[in-house]
């Protein structure tokens, strides 16, 4: 753990995602936003899903890596970037880089999932592949960038990353108007925390509250005892949240802009991703239902209250639904 240094100002600003939305106009998806009868019922809430799992490369990702790349200098562009994910920042960085003609490399660890991997390879990235339990993806992102002199694009703590993931929040509230809650998955807190500077702009009543896998409580951790705190590579099926911490312009913002974190187990997840696949007719990938679960599961009580929860991506192997809808 390490004491949390003193920030006297944020590092992105609501005007920050309005120009990263700027940017995405017309090349991110405006996803949907759903809703569900049964899923209404089920908690007494009434739920606004804002299905990022059907934006451009399958998550929410897309909107920060796109933002960030498009603001490299024509100097940076031309060196190509670097960036570190397990799946959804690769493809969206490598999807990004196809559409700006940006060369980028990944570093993903040996057991992210194929159909992720085989994607970001897809859209053209180099892919660098590491061993989690043994390399630190900080460590090699560094190394490569120093070596090759990349532009190094992290998938959370980068104020244009977070910017863009802000917009996802932007669109849900312009078509919804206000809200009382706002759920969002926690990873390393880029979604969670651009979400909650478009939230304290749009509606300044709603509160935020971040929802991670049991397993990788980093944030929640770090959320209660004002400590930036780590889970060393956490076992949980939500890939996407395997992060060790968060970072410094996370939390911060997650400290200044959101009203509380929780966790879900992962069997809560597989629940509520066969719901929504049942109910919703879409396809919500572990990290994806982090949010979702919470109400669900009534871990977050929204009885009478307006709830947008964010579904943030829906990149899971076909083959894996079916082992764990087998049951």
């Amino acid at each position: 753990m390490s004491e949390f240094p003193v920030v006297s100002q944020l590092a992105v600003s609501y005007d920050d995602v309005v120009a990263a939305a700027r940017r995405l106009h017309g090349v991110a998806h405006r996803t949907p936003v759903m809703r569900s009868r049964s899923f209404d019922e089920r908690c007494g809430g009434t739920v606004f899903f804002k299905c990022e799992s059907l934006q451009r490369a399958g998550a929410f990702k897309f909107r920060g890596a796109y933002n960030a790349l498009s603001k490299l200098s024509s100097e940076e562009a031309s060196r190509g970037a670097v960036a570190y994910s397990s799946g959804n920042h690769a493809q969206a960085m490598a999807l990004a880089g196809k559409i700006l003609e940006i060369p980028v490399t990944i570093v993903m660890p040996d057991d992210a999932p194929h159909v992720k991997v085989d994607a970001t390879r897809g859209y053209g990235a180099e892919v660098i592949i590491y061993d989690p339990r043994t390399e630190r993806r900080e460590e090699l992102g560094a190394a490569i960038r120093d070596e090759r002199g990349l532009v190094l694009v992290p998938p959370f703590d980068h104020p244009d990353i977070v910017a863009g993931q802000g917009t996802a929040a932007r669109e849900l509230f312009r078509e919804t108007g206000g809200l009382d809650l706002l759920l969002t998955p926690c990873g390393g807190g880029g979604l969670l925390s651009g979400c909650a500077i478009a939230a304290a702009a749009m509606a300044p009543g709603c509160r935020v509250i971040g929802v991670e896998p049991e397993a990788g409580d980093d944030a929640n951790r770090s959320f209660r005892s004002g400590r930036l705190e780590s889970v060393e590579y956490p076992d949980t099926i939500a890939d996407g949240a395997r992060t060790l911490s968060l970072g410094d312009i996370t939390f911060a913002i997650v400290r200044a802009k959101v009203a509380d974190m929780t966790t879900v187990s992962d069997e809560a997840l597989l629940r509520t991703m066969r719901f929504l696949f049942e109910r919703l007719k879409i396809v919500v990938e572990p990290t994806g239902a982090l949010a979702a679960a919470a109400v669900l599961e009534r871990i977050v009580d929204v009885r009478d209250l307006r709830v947008g929860i964010v579904l943030s991506g829906g990149n899971v192997d076909p083959t894996r639904i079916g082992a764990w809808f087998s049951d």
